[in-house]
């Protein structure tokens, strides 16, 4: 059985997706559409397409969370209309973070073009909640839930900080104030974990620091059209299969505050009987992430068109297994 998986933040190259659109004009098509919804007035585009920052850099203008969204939603779903022109469907999604949108795409929730609209949106929302510096993100390695938890209490101080990502077994991520992240960083090496690493991001994603944010999109996300997905998506909420608009949506909803619980999502998609991941998009973090979590799952990535004939014949073995 096979998943399709999206990435998130931090998977951005100046230059993503390039090769997709030169060699398939479904993917041509996808930059078409998303240039087509991205607001080039906003003060991070500069009057600038998002195909031409995608492509033509420079990457600390990509790096800006409202330019990199829209921009790895626009190649995670160029990939994924390759793959369908192929006849390649999964029997489940899923996506880290912003990968739920690309998720939600590619069953069909909801349109591509409000996708970019939103995501863009989304990404303003989230930056403009803790003004940058204020709020900071850092990887935990090393430890389990309950000791960074417990990390995360002593330190708080009367502060925000508290799990945002847990990805995989050894690997959690916290965000909330900077200076409670810091202390919390020290306190978990304190309790066992081996490392602690500052992570350079712009704003503590999936916090309690973002339910701002999270209030102003909110409305945005129930009033999209909305179909029911054509397969479920395992949120990253609670790792449980949406098979509903309404539960989709609503799931998109409470992760803009509420931790990733990657970890979870795997192991359900293990648990409903996949064996095959196709990470869809730009990079390989969810591979990576995949491996520490379904040791004998069979995991590849496609990002650009050299992937195709791998990623074809797994589906095709998968497929008869």
């Amino acid at each position: 059985m096979i998943a399709f998986i999206f990435p998130g933040q931090a998977s951005q190259t100046v230059g993503m997706g390039k090769a997709l659109a030169d060699a398939f004009p479904e993917a041509r098509q996808v930059f078409a559409e998303a240039d087509a919804a991205f607001d080039t007035s906003a003060d991070a585009a500069r009057g600038r397409s998002l195909s031409d920052i995608v492509w033509n850099g420079p990457d600390e203008q990509l790096r800006l969370t409202e330019i990199q969204q829209p921009g790895i939603l626009a190649v995670s779903v160029a990939a994924h209309r390759v793959l369908a022109a192929q006849g390649l469907l999964p029997s489940f999604v899923a996506g880290h973070s912003l990968g739920e949108y690309s998720a939600n795409v590619a069953a069909g929730t909801f349109q591509f073009d409000d996708a970019v609209r939103i995501v863009q949106r989304r990404g303003r929302y989230m930056q403009e909640a803790v003004p940058v510096g204020e709020g900071a993100m850092a990887a935990i390695l090393g430890a389990d839930l309950e000791t960074v938890r417990h990390a995360c209490a002593e330190a708080a101080e009367g502060e925000v900080v508290s799990p945002a990502n847990i990805n995989c077994p050894g690997q959690i991520v916290i965000a909330g104030a900077a200076g409670a992240v810091a202390r919390a960083s020290v306190r978990a090496k304190a309790l066992g974990a081996k490392r602690a690493l500052p992570l350079p991001v712009s704003a503590p994603f999936h916090s309690a620091l973002m339910l701002p944010a999270e209030a102003r999109l909110e409305p945005e996300l129930r009033d999209l059209d909305v179909q029911a997905p054509r397969m479920p998506i395992v949120a990253n909420v609670d790792a449980n299969p949406k098979r509903e608009a309404w539960s989709a949506i609503d799931a998109l909803v409470r992760q803009v505050s509420a931790p990733v619980l990657w970890e979870q999502v795997i192991r359900r998609l293990a648990s409903e009987g996949v064996n095959t991941y196709v990470e869809v998009g730009p990079g390989t973090v969810l591979s990576g992430l995949v491996k520490k979590t379904h040791k004998d799952a069979h995991i590849i990535h496609f990002g650009s068109p050299e992937d195709l004939a791998a990623v074809v014949a797994a589906c095709s073995i998968s497929a008869e297994k």
